[in-house]
């Protein structure tokens, strides 16, 4: 993907997600990486409203070279762009939301993980989705402990796509802008079923149904 490509890319996936309602006001942010750097979107920028050209460029190092101010979260994003390739070299899209029910999910923590096993699409499309306890926007401590869940994970191999930081949002990741948002959106949708079901209390996919989804589909769970 070229560098015009890409500022493309991130708008076209900011407006889908903006016009469905997966992000609102100026809450959200959009990362790719290039060979010589990232494309971020600028800060307090609405995700429906985005101008390539004003897509903030930084260099290989993190040193912003053109476009408007760089949202506070690309100091996060190349954490995960630095720890989630040693498990998946294409990653090249990071994608943070505050939806909605992700969100109202860690207000009520279960455990370590946002959600369990519920449905097939979700463990084959997103995986385990380590709950990062809450930090203001933007700390240091939360790209850390980020850093090292995808570490974690990875090592002991089951590497993770998605990460939900408590009270924020999920960051998501992937290969393109249209992949990482395919992600969200299974692990959004997942999370609205959960709310939905919660009442019932609905029994996980067991451990052999689990397994016959790794087995066929090279599930990530």
């Amino acid at each position: 993907m070229t560098e015009t490509q890409a500022r493309e890319e991130i708008c076209r996936t900011g407006r889908s997600l903006f016009d469905r309602g997966y992000v609102h006001a100026t809450a959200g942010n959009i990362s790719v990486r290039l060979d010589d750097g990232f494309l971020i979107t600028p800060t307090d920028a609405c995700l429906g409203f985005l101008d390539p050209a004003r897509l903030a460029r930084l260099d290989a190092q993190g040193r912003q070279t053109s476009g408007d101010r760089a949202s506070k979260t690309i100091a996060l994003h190349t954490r995960i762009y630095a720890a989630a390739r040693k498990f998946d070299a294409h990653t090249a899209c990071v994608i943070h939301t505050h939806s909605t029910h992700c969100v109202a999910l860690t207000l009520n923590p279960t455990g370590d993980e946002l959600l369990p096993a519920l449905t097939p699409y979700f463990v084959m499309k997103v995986g385990h989705v380590p709950v990062i306890p809450y930090h203001r926007p933007g700390a240091a401590e939360a790209a850390e402990q980020v850093a090292q869940a995808i570490e974690r994970m990875g090592v002991a191999g089951t590497p993770i796509r998605a990460v939900m930081l408590s009270r924020l949002g999920p960051n998501v990741w992937h290969d393109s802008p249209a992949a990482a948002m395919s992600v969200l959106e299974e692990l959004e949708e997942t999370a609205r079923l959960r709310m939905l079901t919660q009442a019932a209390s609905p029994e996980p996919l067991d451990a052999a149904q689990i397994d016959e989804l790794r087995r066929t589909f090279g599930a990530r769970w």
